[in-house]
């Protein structure tokens, strides 16, 4: 298991088209895959490395500042009829009824927030992935994504909560499935309006809001061990 680094001052939140960046969207796929490894997981949906060539996959990569060393990351996917969501892999032999929920918001705009992961070093900072999902939520009314999904783990469930998402209680059992293995369960959420968010609790809704005002948003957190750590995000416009 890696090992906790208290050194780390300032983290970089950086937001780019998957097809732009091949070499960072590797990156990403590794340090994901080694991240699930640990805890025995090797089959994922959002874990696949076919997303590099969708052009309606976006990355938020997040990197030491000082070192450019990848410590996590989430992806936005578009909904496009070409490529099927994470979400839609993962439950869809379980119960098709995702299949049509997708398609019926597809024109206006839906997608999903998938793969978000932490290294054990932002871990151990106490940090989490609040910040991580809240870029993704920021991000996504710039590529023209009105509803999002998520498919969220027992210890991102609350979070994702605040963030405005609800639970599909009509799909699995009330939005419940064994995934992504038989002694994990795995929630389906969705998020109705990701461009006003009515749902979301603040701090989280003002801090989406401040992101897509400033293209270089900072912030200072707390790291459990009492130190003060510096967070940038560059959420392009577009």
């Amino acid at each position: 298991m890696e090992e906790h680094n208290s050194d780390i001052k300032n983290i970089k939140f950086t937001v780019f088209r998957a097809v732009d960046d091949r070499d960072a969207s590797m990156s990403f796929v590794e340090g994901h895959k080694r991240v699930l490894e640990i805890f025995g997981i090797t089959q994922i949906s959002s874990a696949k490395a076919d997303w590099i060539l969708n052009p309606d996959v976006y990355v938020v990569l997040v990197t030491d500042e000082d070192t450019n060393k990848v410590l996590g990351g989430g992806r936005i996917h578009k909904a496009n009829r070409k490529n099927r969501l994470p979400i839609e892999e993962a439950v869809g032999y379980m119960d098709d009824k995702i299949y049509k929920m997708v398609d019926d918001f597809t024109d206006v705009g839906t997608g999903e927030v998938a793969g978000v992961w932490n290294s054990f070093e932002v871990a151990g900072l106490g940090i989490g992935s609040i910040h991580l999902s809240t870029a993704c939520m920021a991000y996504a009314k710039f590529v023209g994504i009105t509803t999002l999904f998520g498919l969220a783990a027992p210890a991102t469930y609350r979070n994702v909560l605040r963030g405005g998402f609800q639970v599909v209680t009509s799909l699995g059992n009330n939005g419940k499935f064994y995934y992504p293995k038989d002694d994990m369960t795995a929630t389906v959420m969705f998020n109705h309006d990701v461009v006003n968010l009515p749902l979301a609790q603040d701090p989280q809704r003002s801090y989406v809001f401040e992101m897509r005002e400033q293209a270089i948003y900072k912030q200072e957190v707390l790291s459990k061990q009492g130190d003060t750590v510096n967070l940038t995000f560059h959420i392009p416009k577009t």
